[in-house]
């Protein structure tokens, strides 16, 4: 969704409806996850993708005609044994999709979320999907305000709690109520979907594999700083555009930086005297992925001198170094895909076997947030 909401804001600028599907749900190998969204606007302009093409076209079709009707539909697709050639997913998993009109009079807070989606700001839309309420309603949550209704004041008061609860995590997924918000009861079904700022990615070191890393980082949809301490290095011209640089000592920086559970931080500088006071702060403050290059060499000196400085055990289990998989690379383009295959694997709780070396689903149970 994040990625078609400048097409989508364009649309509704102009006044000019437009048909949204969103994945609200899928089980076994799909190739999209819940939150995937395709649009389709005026003079049939389709952007974003569901299913990585193998129900874009039904999709299209029923795009259409919830604007000319206006009704919003609750569609599932599946892979059909029968006719290998019907509507369906090949890959043998299920996606369920929510299909409505959107314009600024049935809709009437989609303009301030895509503002703060793009300023940054977290906030979570709640749609209603199915059961006794009016299916395709929105509710939009902010920290400290809300726009938009899902039918009933009971069911908008459960739904900002959670909603809110969602918010703070980044999560997306389905949650059951009853008409009136009872807890315990799965009458109404509400899909919250929340649009968290773009994690952040740390890296320290503004050297060529740097540069690569910055790249493929923000290619990964990250916000990417370079910190280097030589403001001969650490200069704009030598990294993407979009890549925060700042000078600075990378310990004394990430110690004025806030860093979350999805911070990603990438210590490339290979000098123990930047090394070992940056990894001591970062090993001791919340972060999905701290990785340090280097040999083996230096990798068993740099952590003698950590376990020196005070860190425990547990702390240093958390340092990937060297860092990245082992894919044999060698220039700083490879060693930053081996980088972000590490991080990405981490993320969802990969392996980094090939495939064609494994069994069973190609896309396993995201993890619990």
């Amino acid at each position: 969704m994040r990625d078609i909401l400048p097409a989508l804001t364009g649309w509704y600028a102009a006044g000019r409806p437009f048909g949204l599907a969103t994945v609200v749900g899928a089980s076994r190998s799909t190739p999209r996850d819940p939150g995937a969204a395709m649009a389709v606007g005026p003079d049939d302009e389709v952007v974003g993708s569901v299913s990585g093409g193998c129900v874009e076209g039904a999709v299209f079709e029923l795009a259409r005609e919830v604007v000319e009707d206006g009704d919003a539909r609750l569609e599932t697709f599946g892979y059909s044994d029968d006719d290998a050639f019907a509507v369906g997913l090949t890959c043998g998993g299920e996606i369920t999709l929510l299909v409505r009109p959107v314009t600024p009079e049935r809709d009437p807070a989609f303009g301030a979320v895509a503002e703060s989606v793009a300023a940054g700001e977290p906030v979570t839309v709640a749609t209603v999907t199915d059961g006794p309420a009016p299916r395709g309603a929105t509710l939009a949550v902010w920290r400290d305000r809300l726009a938009g209704t899902l039918g009933t004041t009971g069911l908008d008061a459960a739904v900002t709690a959670d909603a809110r609860g969602e918010l703070a995590l980044g999560a997306t997924g389905l949650r059951h109520y009853g008409p009136r918000g009872q807890r315990r009861e799965d009458a109404v079904s509400v899909f919250l979907q929340s649009f968290a700022p773009p994690p952040r990615m740390l890296v320290f070191g503004a050297i060529d594999y740097a540069a690569a890393v910055a790249r493929i980082g923000a290619f990964l949809g990250y916000r990417v700083t370079v910190c280097d301490a030589r403001p001969v290095f650490a200069t704009p011209r030598r990294f993407p555009e979009g890549v925060e640089v700042v000078v600075d000592w990378p310990h004394r920086y990430l110690q004025g930086t806030q860093t979350d559970e999805r911070t990603v931080i990438c210590v490339l500088t290979h000098d123990q005297k930047f090394d070992v006071p940056l990894l001591l702060e970062a090993l001791r403050r919340p972060a999905a992925y701290i990785g340090a290059m280097g040999s083996r060499r230096t990798h068993t000196d740099r952590r003698a001198r950590l376990v020196a400085a005070g860190l425990t055990g547990d702390e240093l289990s958390r340092l990937r170094s060297p860092v990245g998989l082992d894919l044999g690379a060698r220039t700083p383009e490879e060693v930053a895909v081996s980088v972000a295959a590490e991080i990405v694997a981490l993320r969802w709780g990969g392996t980094g076997t090939p495939l064609s070396a494994t069994e069973g689903a190609v896309h396993p149970p995201v993890p619990a947030p």
